[in-house]
C-alpha cells in the first residue's frame, strides 16, 4: 500500500478555494503542524477526489480545541495548538480532546508532548507560496450576534413565566375568594 510520503499533494483552502501544490508531503505535514491547514480545509493527490485534511492520519490532526464552551475549533495538530497559544488565541487553561481517544485535557498538559514535537520540527523557511496560518479566533461580530440572540430568548421565556405568574396568581385569588364565600 502507498504511503503519504509516495504522493504529491494539493492543498485547497476551504475560505477562498485556492489551490496549493504540488507539495512534497513533508511539506504538507509542516503547514498542518504550523497551523496552515485548517480542518476545513481539503487535500488531493490528484485534484479530482478531495477529503478533508484531518481525514488523513498521518497528518496528526487529531486534537480538538475548546475555544469557550460552547465553541470548539479542529480537529488541529499540536503544532498548531502551539501556535495559537503563541498568538494568544489561547491559554494553557483551554481544554482540547483527542480525537482518537476522546480524553479532554488541559492545554497546560500537553507542554511535554508540545516540546517534544518543537524539537522535531524543521526550521521554517519563508515561503511566499504557503497558506496563511489559519487562526481560531472567534468573530467578534459573530458572537456579538449570538449572544443578543441568545439574550431576546431569554427575555422572552422570562416573559412568558411572569405571564404564566400572574395567570397562577389570579387564578390562586380566585380559589381563596369562592373558598372565602362558601364559608358561614
Amino acid at each position: 500500500m502507498d504511503s503519504p510520503a509516495d504522493h504529491q499533494w494539493f492543498l485547497r483552502k476551504h475560505e477562498d478555494n485556492s489551490v496549493f501544490g504540488p507539495l512534497t508531503f513533508e511539506q504538507l505535514a509542516s503547514w498542518a503542524s504550523s497551523a496552515q491547514i485548517a480542518p476545513h480545509d481539503s487535500i488531493s493527490t490528484d485534484q479530482a477526489n478531495w477529503i478533508k485534511a484531518p481525514m488523513l492520519p498521518e497528518l496528526g490532526m487529531d486534537w480538538i480545541v475548546e475555544v469557550t464552551s460552547e465553541r470548539l475549533y479542529g480537529p488541529t495538530t499540536l503544532g498548531a495548538i502551539r501556535d495559537f497559544i503563541r498568538l494568544g488565541e489561547i491559554g494553557e487553561e483551554n481544554f482540547v480532546i483527542n480525537a482518537c481517544d476522546a480524553s479532554r485535557q488541559q492545554v497546560r498538559d500537553l507542554a511535554p508532548l508540545m516540546e517534544a514535537l518543537a524539537r522535531d520540527v524543521p526550521a521554517e523557511t519563508d515561503d511566499a507560496s504557503r497558506p496563511t496560518t489559519a487562526g481560531i479566533a472567534v468573530d467578534l461580530n459573530d458572537r456579538i450576534r449570538e449572544l443578543e440572540d441568545a439574550l431576546r430568548e431569554e427575555r422572552r421565556a422570562y416573559a412568558e413565566l411572569e405571564q404564566h405568574y400572574r395567570d397562577l396568581e389570579q387564578r390562586y385569588n380566585e380559589l381563596v375568594t369562592a373558598a372565602a364565600a362558601s364559608q358561614p
